[in-house]
This record gives C-alpha cells, structure tokens and sequence, in this order.
C-alpha cells in the first residue's frame, strides 16, 4: 500500500463516522414554522403504589381568621431543619405494602391504586371526623425518574409538577449528547407484574401522541449511543497506528532506495 494512500483512508472512515444533521433535530418532521398541527393528549392517570410519599395538608380558619393546617404539628419540627428529598420523605406519608397510610389522630388510611384524587376525598372523608371545616389537599411527593445513557448529566431526579414529559426529562438531564440515538429512546415503566417497555423516536413527531410521552413515577429513560461514539473513542489509537505504518513504509521505501 503506498502512503498516499493513508490519508485518502483515514477520510473515508471519518466521512463514514460523521452523523448528519437531521439526526440531531428534534421533531423534525413538524410543519413548517407558518403552519400548524394540532396533537391530541391523554395525560396519565398514575394510581398511587407501595412505598409512594403523600404530602397532605388539612387546612382550616380558626377562630382568630389564621388559616392552620391540623396535619402539620408533628412534621414542623423536621421540616425546619430539612430540606429538599430528605424534607420530604420526613413529613411525608408513606405508602405501606398493604397500601396504607398513617396520620396521627386520624387514623389508617388505604389508598392504594387511588389517583390522587380520589385519595384526597378519601382522606378528607376521614379528616372530616375529627376535624370541621377543613380542605384537604394531597401531592405525590416521590415522583422520580431517572435519565441514563449517551446523555449530558445521568442521573435520577424529582418531578414537582403534575406531569412531565419524555423532551422535559432529558431537558432537566442537560439533553442528549451528540453520540445520542434520538430515533431510539427506550421508556421502562415498572407495571404491576413487571416492567413495560417503550421503544420512542425524538425525530418523529408521532411520539407527541405516544402513551410514553407523558412520565410516569419511576420511569427510566435510556438514551442509545451511536456506533460512530466507539470509533471516535478509539481515534486517537486509529491515528497513532496508521502514524506509525506509514513512518514504517516510508523509512522502508528510503532504505529500500538507499541500498539500490
């Protein structure tokens, strides 16, 4: 092999390696920016679980027109000195493995496979036997999901909005990295007897319809890496060896030279 020959090689394989443009698009398939398309959306009805954390209040006027809230007597000691995930998991309430919950003073509560809701009526129901005219509000306080894979910043994070979807999850991750597969995201979403798997393309603008755009609690989203990524790691390996085959040809053809 002649030495010219090299770097017209080496080009071939870094034009080969080389992701285009509409692979790091998203949604690149939706009308142009004067037109418009409407997507219709079922958003997730979550059913509370085993080993969820409610936050719940029950507020009511006193008296002297302050507005208290009757379930936060035994909590206001930890959540002025705790913050953040560690806060909530102290004042909230724990879903137990039959589904329970337990408020002091008003008693054991199921709300397993309740939306959250219907838990709120349900735990105003109980509420409203021991105290009178309070409102109950109940959140989901363990909304976690977790980003992993050809991504920015890995990592398990805490939802504390309602709803969040797949493009908004690998938003908070810091997005895709530039050896991300966008047109095959996978979504695991942990079921009753077992695990759902969702296959989605960030590409494609069908996954505004998709049952896996809206997270829920628990989900795991896992970003491919392109083949590209392995060649592009092993470059500098690539280029030392061919560096050193053509020094070797070229001292050879010198030398071959020399002695004729």
């Amino acid at each position: 092999m002649k030495p010219k020959l090299l770097p017209i090689i080496l080009a071939l394989l870094l034009l080969a390696s080389c992701t285009s443009q509409k692979k790091l698009a998203y949604l690149d398939n939706l009308p142009v920016p004067d037109g418009q398309e409407y997507f219709t959306m079922d958003l997730p009805g979550y059913k509370i679980q085993h080993r969820d954390i409610l936050y719940l209040t029950a507020k009511a006027l006193t008296p002297e027109g302050r507005i208290e809230d009757y379930l936060s007597s035994s909590r206001t000691s930890v959540t002025s000195q705790t913050g953040g995930e560690a806060g909530g998991y102290l004042y909230g309430y724990d879903v137990d493995d039959k589904g329970n919950i337990r408020i002091p003073v008003v008693g054991t509560i199921k709300v397993n496979d309740l939306s959250l809701e219907e838990a709120r009526k349900v735990v105003q129901e109980y509420v409203d036997k021991v105290f009178k005219n309070t409102t109950v509000e109940c959140k989901l306080l363990s909304f976690k999901f977790t980003v992993i894979g050809e991504i920015r910043s890995p990592g398990t994070y805490v939802n504390f909005n309602n709803y969040l979807t797949v493009l908004e999850a690998i938003g908070r991750a810091g997005g895709i990295g530039d050896f991300g597969k966008r047109d095959r995201v996978l979504v695991v979403r942990p079921a009753e007897n077992g695990s759902k798997t969702y296959r989605i393309n960030l590409l494609d603008k069908s996954i505004l319809n998709s049952e896996a755009y809206f997270l829920l609690p628990n989900d795991v989203v896992i970003v491919e890496s392109q083949p590209q990524k392995i060649f592009y790691q092993n470059l500098p390996a690539i280029g030392f060896i061919i560096s050193t085959v053509t020094s070797t040809i070229t001292m050879t053809l010198l030398l071959i030279n020399y002695l004729k």
